[in-house]
């Protein structure tokens, strides 16, 4: 199952679809956009020395078990997810939406400026369950133990989860080449890692 898959089986798209009011097909379209585009943007951050230690830090701050048995959106705090969003994309961030409200499939800007923030927090516990949750194997074959990361193995562990998680987007969602978001959108727009 790819990350996207993974993450948006926690989320109970039928809510989801009601808080944004949009219909549930068009909102799994457009988490189906979304999704690769933070995690390719945490990829792109995490590739600098100090983008990893920030996200590091960011991770053990958020709560593997908002992801466990299946996300309650009231305890998504939006406001914590626009700061994620803003910090992933910098000052890119309206140019993204605009690049994924450009994809078609029911995908709309409105759509993507709503979900990201209520999406951005989820990935961020589904990634600290994914590095501290000691279920990743480390270079090398090794178990990562959840404090492993810490030791300086986190950018490997980071480049394997988040380099899984894009390689998995890359497939169909259903209409919107998800694979080419992080590539052609977010190509250009995360070169170099934010702290």
């Amino acid at each position: 199952m790819s990350a996207v898959d993974e993450i948006l089986s926690s989320v109970d798209l039928g809510q989801l679809a009601q808080q944004v009011g949009s219909d549930p097909a068009e909102v799994e379209q457009a988490a189906r956009a979304a999704l690769p585009a933070l995690l390719g943007g945490l990829q792109a951050n995490a590739a600098d020395p100090a983008g990893a230690a920030s996200l590091q830090e960011a991770l053990g701050q958020h709560d593997a078990s908002l992801v466990d048995g299946g996300v309650d959106l009231s305890q998504v705090d939006t406001a914590d997810g626009a700061q994620i969003t803003q910090h992933i994309f910098g000052p890119n961030q309206d140019q993204v939406v605009n690049q994924l409200g450009g994809l078609g499939g029911g995908v709309s800007k409105g759509l993507v400026s709503k979900l990201l923030p209520i999406l951005a927090p989820i990935v961020l516990s589904w990634l600290a369950k994914q590095v501290f949750g000691g279920g990743v194997q480390a270079p090398g074959g090794a178990q990562a133990p959840g404090g492993g990361a810490a030791s300086g193995g986190l950018g490997g562990i980071l480049g394997q989860v988040l380099g899984g998680a894009t390689q998995g987007a890359q497939g169909g969602g259903g209409g919107v080449n998800t694979g080419s978001i992080i590539s052609d959108v977010l190509g250009g727009l995360l070169g170099g890692g934010r702290r």
